[in-house]
């Protein structure tokens, strides 16, 4: 399974083209939706979420609620597109520190910041939520299940102070990160691999993660703790994986989403137009976006899962896949006699 996304944060719609996603999955809109209003949930979210109400369009590949095995096609109309459409915009010069506003005008020649805004807004990840729904009602039929949970948000650890600390930062002015957990469970031995680099299941993981806008770190099990701890003392630790392969119990992974640079209280920048020193320039934006991201973490895991499940398996249909997994080995089988492995 693989997907692609496009559009802008207020254009017309995103799309998302979701290919080899195997025949005989149940996939009814309603699954979509509901993984879509999780990435809307109110705590944190800013103006935008109060004009949304993202639904799934289906253009393609689900018939009579079930995929057929062709591309799968979804559409996200933007609502808030209406209050742009035909309005000159005016010039959007002034580069947020943090974002990808300068160096996307470096690297694209763009004579103003708004494309780069556009897309690189987390906007986007509505489209990769859409993908991640395909993604788990495959992996729901063979009993994989991803979940998550908020372990800190702005350094709260407490989940009955999370509501709090976000009303303080508003009131500042300011912006909060947090730390979210994903653990996959159901999982069998043997995906991904240790063979190549680019096949170790961790190293997948980590790179969907980390492509979600805001999020600066990923960790595994006892994830960055383990460098401090002793061999003998690491047992149980590993969240899931051992050698870039899956090892059968559940994946367990962690993602440090930073606060979003864009704040009410505004910060030195530098206007691309004139040179100069300038401040930030504020568009509504979330002051927590953790809670909302936590469905995008999901879905990013989700689709990687599902990629090596498929891998796995082979297969065009449910049907043909479902004797595979259950033959699916889940014990080594080893002997002890010597042997020559180099003539």
């Amino acid at each position: 399974m693989k997907y692609a996304t496009a559009g802008e944060s207020h254009g017309p719609e995103l799309t998302v083209i979701v290919e080899d996603l195997p025949a005989g999955v149940a996939l009814p809109p309603s699954l979509i939706d509901a993984d879509l209003a999780r990435r809307q949930l109110p705590l944190g979210a800013g103006g935008r979420m109060a004009i949304e109400k993202d639904a799934a369009i289906v253009t393609s590949g689900v018939l009579a609620g079930k995929t057929t095995g062709a591309p799968i096609a979804i559409r996200i109309v933007n609502r808030n597109h209406e209050a742009w459409k035909g309005r000159e915009v005016a010039a959007y010069t002034v580069a947020r520190p943090g974002h990808a506003d300068e160096a996307a005008c470096v690297k694209y020649g763009y004579d103003d910041i708004r494309p780069a805004l556009e897309r690189a807004s987390a906007r986007e990840t509505a489209a990769r939520v859409a993908a991640g729904a395909c993604a788990r009602a495959f992996l729901s039929e063979f009993g994989i299940r991803v979940v998550s949970r908020i372990v800190s948000l702005g350094g709260e650890t407490d989940e009955s102070k999370f509501e709090a600390a976000v009303a303080a930062a508003k009131e500042e002015g300011e912006t909060l990160g947090g730390v979210i957990e994903v653990t996959a469970s159901g999982v069998p031995v043997g995906l991904g691999s240790h063979v190549s680099a680019e096949r170790r299941l961790d190293a997948r993981l980590a790179s969907a993660v980390i492509s979600i806008q805001a999020m600066k770190g990923v960790e595994f099990g006892g994830g960055f703790a383990l460098a401090g701890m002793k061999g003998t003392e690491t047992r149980g630790m590993m969240g899931g994986l051992a050698g870039g392969i899956s090892d059968g119990t559940p994946i367990v992974l962690r993602a440090a989403m930073k606060p979003i640079p864009t704040t009410i209280r505004q910060q030195q920048a530098k206007d691309l137009a004139t040179g100069r020193d300038a401040k930030t320039v504020y568009e509504r934006s979330d002051v927590c976006p953790v809670p909302r991201a936590a469905v995008v973490v999901e879905s990013a895991v989700a689709a990687v899962l599902a990629d090596e499940l498929q891998r796995k398996l082979g297969g065009d249909s449910i049907a043909e896949m479902k004797p595979r997994f259950d033959a699916l080995p889940r014990d080594a089988k080893v002997s002890a006699c010597a042997k020559t492995f180099w003539a």
